[in-house]
C-alpha cells in the first residue's frame, strides 16, 4: 500500500469519503485513542486543572474527544474541510446529547424533587472544543503564549512532501516549527506524532525543530514491529534537562531508538551532518556528486531524470 502523502495534497485525500471511515471505523477510533492517549502521557499536563491545548491536524475530532474526557479544552485545526465537518458534526450531536439529557433530568428533579441526582447528572456538558481550517506548513495564526500544551497525531509527516512547484518541506517545517514555537506559553510543552518514510525525514524534522529554539526528542515505541511502530516528537523549551523519554514495550538499551533534538543525535555517528560528497575542484563534478545532487532535487519533490549508465560520464572532447 503506498503512503498517502504522495497521493497528492492532504485536503484531496481525505475527502468525505476518507472523513467518514474516521468516524465509523472502529480500528481507526481505537488507534487514534491509543496515540492520543500516549501523546497526552508524554505532554505531562496538570490533571488538577484544565489545560489549553492546541490539536494540529485535528481530522474528525477523535483526539479532541480523548482531550475532552481528560477534562480539557482544545483548538483543533486541519487542512481538509470535509474532516472538520465529521468533527462539526460529532460536537453538535454531543452538544444535543447533553441539552437533551440536561432537560430529561430536570423534568424528573421537578416530578421526584432529587436535587442531588441533578446535580450528579449536571457533569454532562457539551463539547469544549473549537475548530479552525487552516494549512500548518504556513504558520500557526495564533498570538503567542496562548496555548499550554500542544498536540499532534499522524500529521507532521505531510510536511516533508512538497505538491507543487512553489512548496518547499525545510521551509514549511520552519514555518510550522516557528510559529508553534511564538503560540505555546513558556513551560509548556508539544508531543507530536508522526510517520516518517525514512529516517533521514525525521532527521530532517528533529533538526528544524532545534534551529527554531525547541529543546527535546523523538520517542519511539515498539521499534522492532513493522505496524506498531510509533514516532514521538517531544518538544519543550529546557535545554538544561534533555527530554529522555522511554518508548513502549520490554526494550533493552540496544534496541531502543532515540532521537536528541538539541544533540543532532541518531543512533550513527555521524552526528547529525550529512555526508555530502567533495567535488575535486571548481568547475569539475564526480559520479557521486551529481547522484547526490539528483537525490538532493527528488526529495524536494523537483522532476529529475533516472539515473544511467551515461549519469556523470565524462562528454569527449570537441570535434
Amino acid at each position: 500500500m503506498s503512503r498517502p502523502e504522495l497521493t497528492g495534497h492532504a485536503s484531496l485525500f481525505y475527502n468525505e469519503k476518507e472523513a467518514r471511515k474516521y468516524d465509523s471505523s472502529s480500528r481507526m477510533i481505537g488507534v487514534q485513542r491509543e496515540i492520543t492517549d500516549r501523546a497526552i502521557e508524554l505532554l505531562r499536563l496538570d490533571d488538577s486543572k484544565p489545560s489549553f491545548v492546541l490539536d494540529i491536524g485535528c481530522g474528525s475530532g477523535l483526539s479532541g474527544q480523548v482531550l475532552e474526557e481528560k477534562g480539557h479544552v482544545w483548538v483543533g485545526c486541519d487542512v481538509s474541510r470535509d474532516m472538520l465537518t465529521m468533527a462539526k458534526e460529532r460536537m453538535d450531536r454531543q452538544r444535543e446529547e447533553a441539552q437533551a439529557s440536561q432537560e430529561k433530568q430536570n423534568a424528573m428533579d421537578e416530578d421526584n424533587g432529587d436535587d442531588d441526582q441533578s446535580e450528579e447528572e449536571e457533569e454532562t456538558e457539551a463539547s469544549t472544543g473549537d475548530l479552525l481550517h487552516h494549512d500548518m506548513g504556513t504558520g500557526l495564526p495564533f498570538r503567542p503564549a496562548t496555548f499550554d500544551a500542544c498536540i499532534s497525531i499522524s500529521a507532521l509527516q505531510w510536511l516533508c512532501y512538497s505538491n507543487s512547484a512553489h512548496q518547499n518541506p525545510k521551509r514549511r517545517l520552519t514555518r510550522f516549527f516557528s510559529s508553534l514555537y511564538t503560540v505555546l506559553k513558556r513551560g509548556g510543552r508539544a508531543v507530536l506524532q508522526f510517520y516518517p518514510e525514512t529516517a533521514e525525514q525525521a532527521v530532517l524534522i528533529s533538526e528544524t525543530a532545534t534551529k527554531v529554539g525547541f529543546s527535546g526528542g523523538v520517542v519511539v515505541d515498539y521499534p522492532n514491529s513493522a505496524k506498531a511502530k510509533k514516532h514521538y516528537l517531544v518538544l519543550g523549551f529546557d535545554r538544561n534537562n534533555q527530554a529522555k523519554q522511554k518508548g513502549l514495550a520490554t526494550m533493552s538499551s540496544a534496541n531502543r531508538q532515540q532521537v536528541t533534538v538539541s544533540g543532532h543525535s541518531n543512533n550513527n555517528n555521524t552526528r547529525g551532518k550529512k555526508q555530502v560528497p567533495i567535488r575535486k575542484k571548481k568547475g569539475s563534478k564526480t559520479k557521486e556528486w551529481i547522484l547526490h545532487k539528483k537525490e538532493v532535487q527528488r526529495k524536494k519533490g523537483k522532476d529529475v531524470r533516472p539515473d544511467s549508465k551515461y549519469t556523470g560520464r565524462k562528454r569527449p572532447t570537441k570535434f
